[in-house]
């Protein structure tokens, strides 16, 4: 199938509905109909302010990224996306033109088409 890479970075700490934004958007992510989710926490990093985060310093305990990684198609991304405008959640994302599938598929997976990736605004 022809889709997307999507992939999420939203802090530790972040929330949404009460709950940590990266378990809500798997879970909401899951309710749309996509086909599977992975949280990642990050070890270390740095973002927009320059600033390097590791997780072994207590201090900073909640600032890291946790990454939320999505393999879709542009139809499912869209409406991903436009979920996360509907709640204002402020998330950095990339968007990147994939190839997948399944190897040995089972009678049920999808087939092996669908649409390409484009821009998303």
């Amino acid at each position: 199938m022809e889709g997307c890479f999507l992939r999420l970075y939203l802090q530790e700490s972040q929330r949404c509905h009460g709950k940590l934004a990266w378990e809500w958007l798997l879970e909401q992510a899951n309710k749309l109909g996509i086909r599977g989710g992975t949280a990642f926490h990050a070890m270390g990093g740095f973002g927009h302010h320059h600033h390097l985060m590791e997780d072994h310093f207590f201090e900073l305990a909640g600032s890291l990224a946790v990454e939320v990684e999505f393999v879709v198609t542009q139809e499912e991304s869209a409406r991903l996306l436009e979920l996360l405008h509907r709640e204002k959640l402020r998330i950095f994302y990339a968007h990147i033109p994939a190839r997948f599938g399944v190897v040995n598929p089972e009678q049920g997976d999808p087939p092996e088409n669908g649409g390409t990736c484009g821009q998303v605004g």
